[in-house]
């Protein structure tokens, strides 16, 4: 077998399979940093193996059956150490070794129940937990959680957001030692204390899929890849949680936005704004899928929630013929129960740009203005954005010429801001009409 293929079958294995093996290899011993790196020796030693003696017929249970003969060795290295300790301590007088603690056998009994499938699931939802434990920074939740959940290289999350590597291992090094610090037992948490803790897990999720979606800086403006892994962790949160209604609400906003991804960018790259997207590029797949989800969450009763209240919103622009026939009047209901349940000055300037379509730009500019009066978003570039997209269409150019300029100096996405530059050059003669400002539309 050549290198290249050894390499990329591993590389495929350890995508499919990593949330399951580090699971497993928790369970057995008991220590979840330790199992991160056992898995990430086994993943090390199959680079060198596979390519050389070819891949085994069993991948993923070669990969555990390595993490696991590593994790007795290391037991049975401690226990020899362990046996030098108590002969010290016999010869001082200092009592021995209870009977019967060896590690090494210890280990041997309970391999014959590391592979067992009716808790692989509880095994990664476990992972998933602890992964995005309150414990944890932010940042550290989203590097663990792509790691050991999405099985991605610490070189895969550093290009993902930008930062060194060095910045991304630092990240999960600390969260190991903070879990093990705190002493996070690996185990799903209790039904009682479940919802709270899956709070975290989804936001992680939604904000892995945001920076996909919406790159915050770079020269792409969607990372597909990145926003495909969101949505695998979210349909791996949707089998492993199935009554969760904003389980399912997530997953549906998911692919209800992925599946404008192939029209939001043309051949060369640049942004396609919504109202010049081709829609028959849409992915109707996607949309059925997130639909479906969509009505799923909808049948448990409750009402949407966060996400749920955000995937209606992109369904009704999945299902609209046109920007002019998309249901403005119901989007803009929709941010208005979205902003009463999770308050932002982000889901304000969203209601504005829907009211700006339902009651025109005068009417959102009231709401923007608000905002600015509050300075909200200082550092952002939506805000200004938005404002002077709508100063522009109320025919005020040279406040809008400023706005936008504000706009370009705040915005880190070198697509995003050919955009704005392009809308600049666009103010003489002062434009009208009905067109969308650049917030969630595009």
């Amino acid at each position: 077998m050549a290198e290249h293929e050894g390499r990329d079958a591993v590389a495929a294995v350890w995508r499919i399979e990593s949330a399951r093996i580090v699971g497993a290899l928790a369970r057995y011993t008991g220590d979840f940093a330790l199992a991160e790196d056992l898995a990430q020796e086994a993943l090390a030693e199959a680079l060198v193996s596979w390519p050389r003696e070819g891949v085994p017929r069993n991948p993923a249970g070669w990969l555990l059956t390595v993490g696991k003969r590593r994790a007795i060795d290391g037991f049975r290295r401690r226990a020899a150490l362990d046996d030098r300790y108590a002969a010290l301590a016999r010869e001082l007088g200092e009592g021995g070794v209870a009977a019967g603690s060896d590690p090494a056998q210890q280990a041997r009994t309970a391999g014959a129940e590391l592979w067992d499938p009716d808790r692989i699931d509880d095994d990664v939802l476990a992972l998933m937990f602890i992964s995005c434990h309150p414990v944890l920074s932010p940042e550290a939740r989203v590097a663990l959680t792509l790691r050991v959940v999405g099985g991605l290289t610490s070189d895969e999350i550093a290009r993902a957001f930008l930062v060194p590597t060095a910045t991304v291992q630092a990240r999960i090094t600390r969260a190991k030692k903070t879990l093990a610090a705190a002493r996070v037992p690996f185990e799903v948490p209790p039904a009682a204390e479940r919802p709270a803790r899956l709070v975290s897990v989804l936001r992680v999720v939604y904000v892995i899929f945001t920076e996909g979606s919406s790159a915050s800086s770079g020269s792409d403006l969607i990372r597909v890849d990145m926003a495909a892994e969101a949505q695998r962790l979210a349909r791996v949160l949707t089998r492993l949680v199935p009554d969760e209604p904003e389980v399912h609400s997530l997953l549906a906003l998911l692919e209800l936005t992925a599946a404008r991804f192939p029209a939001r960018t043309g051949a060369d790259g640049a942004p396609v704004l919504l109202e010049h997207q081709d829609r028959r590029r849409w992915d109707r797949s996607a949309i059925g899928r997130g639909r479906a989800a969509l009505a799923r969450a909808g049948k448990a009763g409750r009402g949407l929630g966060f996400y749920g209240l955000q995937a209606a919103i992109a369904e009704c622009h999945a299902v609209a013929p046109s920007v002019a026939e998309t249901d403005w009047d119901r989007i803009v209901l929709l941010y208005e129960a979205l902003g009463r349940l999770a308050p932002s000055p982000v889901v304000e300037v969203n209601r504005a740009v829907a009211v700006s379509m339902a009651e025109g730009p005068a009417a959102a500019l009231r709401i923007v203005d608000d905002l600015v009066a509050a300075d909200a978003l200082p550092n952002s570039h939506l805000l200004p954005s938005v404002r002077g997209e709508l100063l522009a269409r109320l025919g005020r150019a040279p406040e809008a010429r400023i706005e936008l300029e504000r706009a370009v100096s705040r915005c880190g996405n070198a697509r995003e801001r050919t955009v704005l530059e392009d809308k600049i050059r666009l103010l003489d003669p002062p434009t009208g009409g009905r067109s969308a400002p650049p917030a969630d539309g595009e």
